[in-house]
This record gives C-alpha cells, structure tokens and sequence, in this order.
C-alpha cells in the first residue's frame, strides 16, 4: 500500500500540524524522562499498529542508548523483569489509555492510584497530554499509510525547534 496524503505538504495540514508540534513540544520540555517518554509512545504505537511510529520511537530509544532488551520487550512489559514499578505504571496508563474502547473502565483505579504513586503532578498532566497525542499521532499516520523504515533518530527534535 502507497501512502494516501501528506499531511505536511497541504497548507492546512502543516498549519494544523505545527500546533500539534507545540503540545508534542511543551511536553519533551516536561521532567519526565525522555526515555519514558519513547517507552510510552512505542507502546501505544504497537497497539495501535503505526508503522512509522513504531519505528521512530523504537530507533530514538536505541540512539538514546536503551538496551535491545527493554525496547524488545516493550510489547511484553507485564512478562518482563526489564522495567522499573514506575516504568510499568505508565506503560498500563498508555495502554488503558490507547484501549479505550476495548475496555468498560477505560484507566483503571489501581492503575491510576500506581500512577499517583510514582509521579508527580507535572509528570501526570505530561503523561496523559503524551498518552492522548501519541494515539493522535497514530490516528494521523495510520489513516493516510505512512510507512515505517525511513524514520531517522533526531528527526522529531529538529523539528521541535
């Protein structure tokens, strides 16, 4: 399958697509780790099926120095010793958080109650802005077929600025 429509290259698209980049921006500029964040993204990227993103994020932690191990395991998080109490609270954020509709209770009390426990009120606002903007982002990339494979590390920083 060719890719139906870039979004970058209609003038709506793009203007659109630059206040999408500043919320992305405002939350790289948060305290949360940038590793979190990639771990977070990839795994809501394997579930929602993005090709492009799931490459991104997987390429950016590996740049950034993140053992195989953990970005192999991120599918599996839940059957892996790899990730912290912490890592895997936001792990269950952003997957309860992508499988909305597949769930009655949305994010659960227990999972947001691990969430309460590890992070900080910055840090949540910070992680259910990325949680909602990566699921956009799949949503965007997944509806017009843009591939994965291409994606070069560095590539969503230089565009932040």
């Amino acid at each position: 399958m060719e890719p139906r429509f870039d979004l970058n290259a209609n003038e709506l698209g793009a203007k659109i697509g630059k206040r999408f980049a500043n919320t992305s921006l405002a939350i790289m500029q948060s305290s949360l780790p940038p590793s979190l964040r990639e771990l977070v993204e990839l795994r809501a990227s394997q579930i929602n099926g993005c090709g492009y993103c799931v490459d991104a994020h997987a390429k950016e932690l590996a740049a950034a120095g993140e053992p195989a191990v953990r970005i192999n395991l991120v599918a599996a998080w839940r059957e892996s010793t790899v990730f912290t109490e912490a890592e895997q609270a936001a792990l269950a954020l952003a997957e309860e958080g992508t499988r909305l509709g597949d769930a009655r209770h949305g994010v659960s009390d227990d999972t947001w109650a691990l969430v309460r426990k590890h992070y900080d009120d910055d840090q949540i606002a910070a992680l259910v802005y990325l949680v909602a903007m990566i699921n956009a982002a799949n949503r965007l990339l997944v509806i017009t077929r843009t591939k994965g494979g291409s994606y070069q590390p560095g590539t969503f920083d230089s565009a932040a600025n």
